[in-house]
């Protein structure tokens, strides 16, 4: 019986110090700062409005409409344009290193100097698309736009000193 009940003020001992622990884990969590500062336009509706030279990276733009929208000289790192229509978009210089452009719709937009550095762009679309200077270095991006992309591709990108031939893997 001894035993018994030095067995048990040891078991409850442990289990005393985990929930001290675990209520003081939970007392001294914070909020993380990214999900506190993600800026969410999720079906926005983004013509023609100007984000030019901003901070929006882990930024959310899926679905939204953002035809002739300026995000020129903005850091859009990590953020997410999911079935995004960004027709005649002015996208110069902007930094879309890990992006998710998937379904994305950039004809007659503005890529130069841009960084898509391993952005995922499937399905899409970069008709008459402007991409002088352009870093696609590591994105993973559909052979027949790759291949239309080529057809046009010059310049080095001022940043990363990439070509962008180079960095869509265009045959010289």
């Amino acid at each position: 019986m001894k035993r018994f009940k030095s067995l048990l003020l040891r078991l409850l001992t442990v289990l005393g110090l985990i929930l001290l622990v675990s209520i003081w884990i939970l007392l001294d969590a914070r909020p993380v700062i990214a999900q506190a500062n993600t800026v969410n336009y999720t079906y926005g509706e983004l013509q023609q409005q100007d984000f030019s030279h901003r901070n929006l990276e882990r930024g959310v733009f899926a679905a939204a409409q953002m035809r002739e929208i300026s995000f020129e000289g903005s850091n859009l790192s990590y953020a997410i344009f999911t079935e995004g229509v960004l027709l005649g978009a002015n996208l110069k210089g902007a930094n879309l290193t890990a992006s998710l452009l998937d379904r994305v719709t950039l004809d007659f937009a503005d890529l130069t100097n841009a960084i898509v550095v391993d952005a995922i762009a499937t399905r899409t679309r970069f008709y008459d698309a402007i991409i002088t200077g352009a870093d696609f270095s590591g994105a993973v991006i559909d052979r027949y736009q790759v291949a239309l992309m080529c057809e046009r591709a010059e310049g080095v990108n001022p940043v990363t000193g990439v070509s962008t031939r180079e960095s869509l893997g265009c045959d010289y």
